[in-house]
């Protein structure tokens, strides 16, 4: 009776292990399911955060640019150009278009600069009528060279923005921007001298200076973007 009172006991106590092992089980099914949602919460978190848009406008922009084709540019608030992914796409076509006539407006210039320069050097020893016929044909490319350049300072100052601002460090884009404040200087004092120099001809070496000054950046501004 002893040996089949102890075989009792033996027997109850392995079928208490396997019942606390079956419910340890069970636990570990019941937690195991919860570690999976949060996981699977932190995927679609990731999936969400890296399908954000990108922003349709660069977050710098020159004023004249920000003026027309900003998020409340006279473009955008006239609804001419709505600022959509699909508005956008034109709107860089247009760009290139007007960059393509920007570069083509710079070599025209540069051209008239050239011309210019010779006469304004033949002006200084011309006399008589030389000298008459020679003026004339300088204030003539001196207008020529003033829509030119205008227009050409029009075409980049009011192009539409790209999709990447400017990137970072020294580059020819920045070069070409700041020799365009030289040369921009410098048209400006040319065009002042020139109308002073007939009651005060002892200007002309200063305007000599200024217009060679502008020719110089505006020839390296040239050559920053051609090579």
């Amino acid at each position: 009776m002893k040996y089949i009172h102890v075989a009792v006991l033996l027997w109850l106590g392995i079928g208490g292990l396997r019942a606390q092992d079956s419910t340890a089980v069970r636990r570990d099914t019941v937690i195991a399911p919860a570690k999976t949602d949060a996981s699977a919460t932190d995927l679609l978190a990731g999936l969400s955060d890296s399908t954000e848009s990108q922003p349709l406008l660069p977050h710098k922009m020159i004023f004249t640019q920000r003026a027309f084709w900003g998020p409340k540019g006279l473009l955008r608030t006239m609804k001419i150009a709505p600022l959509t992914p699909e508005g956008r796409a034109h709107e860089l076509k247009i760009r290139r278009t007007m960059l393509v006539a920007h570069q083509i407006g710079g070599f025209v210039t540069l051209a008239g600069f050239v011309a210019q320069g010779l006469l304004g050097a033949k002006l200084y020893n011309a006399k008589g009528q030389d000298y008459i016929d020679t003026k004339k044909w300088h204030e003539r490319s001196a207008t020529l060279i003033n829509v030119t350049y205008g227009t050409t300072l029009l075409l980049s100052l009011t192009a539409p923005p790209p999709v990447v601002g400017a990137k970072k460090g020294f580059t020819s884009i920045k070069l070409h921007k700041y020799l365009a404040i030289v040369h921009l200087t410098g048209m400006v004092a040319t065009n002042v001298l020139a109308h002073m120099i007939d009651n005060n001809p002892d200007l002309k070496p200063i305007h000599r200076a200024a217009a060679y000054t502008t020719f110089g950046a505006y020839a390296a501004s040239i050559l920053s973007l051609t090579f």
